[in-house]
């Protein structure tokens, strides 16, 4: 049986082995711990067959948790997906991974006399129960290693699905590739094409600028920090940020829920229609690669009145969360994008999302996204896969794939990366938008709830749904040709409403999101 990885399926791969490693290595005792690298590394390298290939050198920029705990929260995950993800394709090559890897493993305690500490014994238990997590039960927990065992893949037999993105594809978009997670498995397609002029499809894990889904990543990591006392939910933010003048009653909370009322910096209304920064256009096209300061966004922002006094009312403002950025960095010292490696990305092992600042490409594989303009009475369209994202900043600038954008939305609502109560504060919608701290919280066709946020940027597009415990999700990424006009809007609408209609609805009908 061949076996297709991707770019993205290698990495996780060379992040679990490595990781596991790493793992042996971190846990070790004090004077040992370069001797059980050493060891563990010997044995991946000796690997044979397509996995020898792959393991053949470490992971190149792929940063581990400074603690044990971090790192096992980021490897053994990474472990059950890569078996998972193997065994798909082919079985001889998950056993020969989870034997490359038991093998490094037994490995690093040697050292030791031959005999490993409890700590390590401990961390092998745990490697080798996230390696036969892809065997267990769907639905279980595999014990000692914390992982959740995923459903199994249910292959390519899901027809509807596949037309239901033919049909987008048909409606005008470029190309997309839905992921769907629920009781009869995982399924994973694609349609239409990966760029113009070309035949060949949108790869199926592939990178793509998420828009505004990046506000859901930063409200977790803000409400961590909630966890962790180093803000309040309720705090005035001026109490960390005094250098704007913004209004004391603006609090941090108002700031997840956009009930700030400071003018959106991508332009508002109040109620006719006030320009923010240039993001459309010609002008916008040929400017696409200038860098952007978060203060200067905030500044332009708070320069315009405010759209209502603080907690009064409900509007949807870029600004608020580049504000949650601001916030962030200052609380801790880091960069928001350190912080989002230490509480999310890391934990879960999301290898596919970047948080880019002012970063230009998109990682590879990647469908391309487009942007159309008149000049001259010509209509041009210009691939603008490549742009400094930082005129949206955390407004809407992350890059993640459809399989990270499940993970991140099942631990999010199963409740792996926030305590309950906060939890439960994030998903407590206000009522005139049914926005909660970073999601919004809707109705689902035929009834039930759904967690979600899309989120749209210059020719990509995501989406995001997930039951309220998790168990049945929807990721999706989509490329096509943007323009000032928004003229992808109406598709984007009656496509989102029929894929969240077949997903959480049946396909029987009932009230639209």
């Amino acid at each position: 049986m061949s076996v297709t990885l991707d770019e993205q399926d290698k990495l996780t791969l060379r992040t679990a082995a490595w990781g596991a490693v790493s793992l042996m290595s971190a846990a070790g005792a004090a004077g040992s711990a370069h001797k059980v690298a050493t060891e563990g590394s010997i044995a991946l390298t000796s690997a044979t067959g397509l996995v020898g290939h792959v393991l053949a050198k470490a992971p190149k920029g792929v940063k581990y948790g400074k603690t044990v705990a971090e790192l096992a929260d980021q490897v053994l995950p990474a472990l059950t997906a890569s078996m998972s993800l193997l065994k798909q394709q082919a079985p001889a090559e998950a056993d020969n991974f989870r034997r490359t890897v038991l093998v490094a493993v037994e490995a690093a305690p040697r050292p030791q006399n031959n005999e490993a500490s409890p700590t390590m014994a401990e961390m092998a238990r745990k490697i080798t129960a996230a390696l036969d997590a892809a065997s267990a039960k769907p639905g279980t927990a595999i014990p000692d290693s914390g992982v959740a065992v995923p459903p199994p893949a249910a292959g390519q037999d899901r027809p509807e699905l596949q037309k239901l993105i033919q049909e987008m594809v048909d409606s005008g978009f470029v190309g997309v590739t839905l992921r769907v997670h629920d009781e009869r498995g995982e399924w994973v397609g694609s349609a239409g094409v990966r760029e113009l002029g070309q035949s060949e499809k949108p790869p199926v894990n592939g990178h793509f600028r998420i828009g505004s889904n990046t506000k859901t990543f930063t409200a977790t990591v803000v409400l961590q920090l909630v966890s962790e006392g180093k803000i309040g939910l309720d705090t005035p933010v001026d109490d960390h940020l005094p250098e704007f003048g913004l209004d004391r009653r603006i609090t941090v909370r108002m700031l997840l829920q956009h009930t700030s009322g400071v003018f959106n910096f991508t332009g508002d209304y109040y109620p006719e229609y006030v320009p923010g920064i240039v993001y459309q256009g010609r002008e916008w096209v040929e400017d696409r690669f200038r860098t952007y300061r978060p203060e200067e966004l905030v500044e332009l922002a708070l320069s315009k009145p405010a759209r209502f006094e603080p907690g009064t009312d409900w509007s949807y403002s870029n600004t608020n969360y580049v504000l949650a950025r601001l916030l962030v960095e200052k609380v801790t010292g880091r960069s928001l994008g350190e912080e989002m490696q230490r509480l999310v990305l890391g934990p879960l092992g999301l290898t596919g999302t970047v948080v880019p600042d002012t970063s230009t490409d998109v990682p590879e594989p990647h469908a391309h996204a487009y942007y159309r303009y008149e000049e001259d009475g010509q209509e041009k369209v210009v691939d603008v896969t490549r742009q400094n994202p930082s005129w949206i900043s955390t407004g809407g600038d992350m890059i993640s794939t459809t399989r990270d954008l499940h993970t991140f939305i099942s631990a999010l609502v199963g409740g792996r990366l926030l305590p309950a109560e906060l939890l439960a504060e994030m998903c407590t919608p206000e009522p005139k938008a049914g926005y909660g701290l970073g999601v919004f919280v809707q109705d689902a066709p035929g009834g039930g709830t759904v967690i979600t946020h899309n989120g749209g940027i210059t020719g990509h597009a995501g989406l995001m749904y997930s039951t309220p415990d998790g168990s049945k999700t929807l990721t999706a990424s989509l490329n096509y040709v943007d323009d000032a006009a928004l003229s992808m809007g109406e598709a984007f609408q009656k496509a989102t409403q029929k894929l969240v209609q077949e997903v959480f609805g049946g396909g029987q009908g009932g009230p639209a999101l």
